[in-house]
């Protein structure tokens, strides 16, 4: 048994990650790949395609093919269009991180997915990491208790992507909040299995993008481009009364840089993974502090090495497409995420808590 599947959207996220942990799957041909510039779309073909696969620069000539999935890994303002259209043409659908720009775009993009009968994902490769993982299990057999507060992290100093959209507030939505922010508070709701939030308060700040010249992992930014937040800081109230602080920076004066982490404190323990995972706590009168020996690694700005999130993520797909189960990272968590999101932008532009 093989599956047809179609890439709409060929640049960095595609050839960074998806396209070579496709390759490893030997279940999948990748038979059909999309992009505006045909060059893009070409190179995809030859690096990682089938022999025969198709080149197109229209989504919609793509989607007339019998293809079984399709990932949408394209700028977020075309996230919810793409993947609703792929749904209605009868696809599974991966789509990248964030599911949307909007709550709105993301409840539409579910509701394709229930009106079409077919699975819907959204890409948070962070879930798989092997100390994500480890976590979860911790959290889900009750060792920590009730987390009643933890801390999101998605800090660099000075690492601003300089390439694509990613500065274009109309294409993206935002800045560091939405791109990496995501990933961390993704995690954290995912660890707490908490997604009632009542209301959000935060800020964005605009304290760095206009440095000219400035030091930054992938050259200096143009700061007549830089549309975007460089910093968001965001704190959640939860129905249940759990807290979460969520930080986010792509530029920041400083050393307490971290990405995709978060700090959980429960009743009965603490987990932190900040300088790999460590679990705390209190045991017979004593306090404690576990290490947690893993191999982890894979992805950006993370200390680590052996395993491989995006592997892991695409054959966790494609196993729920197969076995017709759920996907572990299900759209309906994923647009609380969105929501949270919107929530803290809204509040850093009204000065206002933001009820959701």
């Amino acid at each position: 048994m093989s599956l047809k599947i179609g890439i709409i959207g060929c640049g960095g996220i595609a050839n960074g990650k998806h396209l070579p942990a496709l390759s490893k799957l030997a279940i999948v041909e990748l038979v059909a790949f999309c992009d505006l510039e045909v060059s893009r779309a070409e190179a995809a073909k030859k690096a990682f395609g089938t022999e025969d696969a198709l080149v197109f620069t229209d989504y919609q000539d793509l989607l007339k093919l019998d293809l079984d999935a399709v990932h949408v890994l394209t700028p977020n303002v075309s996230h919810a269009p793409l993947t609703i259209a792929a749904l209605e043409a009868g696809c599974h659908v991966m789509c990248e991180k964030p599911m949307a720009k909007t709550s709105k775009e993301a409840k539409a993009m579910i509701e394709a997915a229930k009106r079409t009968g077919k699975k819907l994902t959204i890409g948070y490769q962070n879930r798989f990491r092997t100390d994500s993982q480890y976590l979860h299990t911790i959290c889900e057999a009750g060792e920590l208790g009730e987390v009643y507060t933890a801390k999101a992290h998605a800090i660099r100093r000075r690492a601003v992507p300089t390439w694509g959209v990613f500065l274009d507030e109309a294409a993206q939505g935002g800045g560091p909040l939405i791109d990496i922010g995501t990933h961390a508070l993704d995690l954290t709701l995912w660890m707490m299995d908490n997604y009632t939030p009542k209301y959000v308060v935060g800020n964005a700040y605009h304290k760095l993008s206009g440095t000219k010249n400035a030091a930054n992992a992938w050259g200096p930014w143009d700061p007549e481009k830089f549309t975007v937040e460089d910093s968001a800081i965001g704190f959640v109230v939860m129905e249940n009364g759990a807290t979460i602080y969520l930080e986010s920076s792509w530029a920041i004066n400083s050393l307490d840089v971290k990405e995709a982490k978060t700090t959980l404190m429960g009743t009965k323990a603490g987990a932190d993974m900040n300088n790999g995972l460590t679990i705390n706590g209190e045991e017979h009168g004593l306090l404690y502090e576990k290490k947690i020996e893993l191999e982890t690694g894979g992805v950006d700005f993370y200390d680590g090495a052996g395993d491989d999130p995006a592997f892991n993520e695409a054959e966790s797909w494609y196993d729920a497409i197969v076995n017709d189960t759920d996907p572990l990272v299900k759209p309906e968590q994923a647009l609380v995420v969105t929501q949270i999101l919107e929530g803290i932008y809204e509040s850093a532009e009204t000065g206002q808590p933001v009820f959701l």
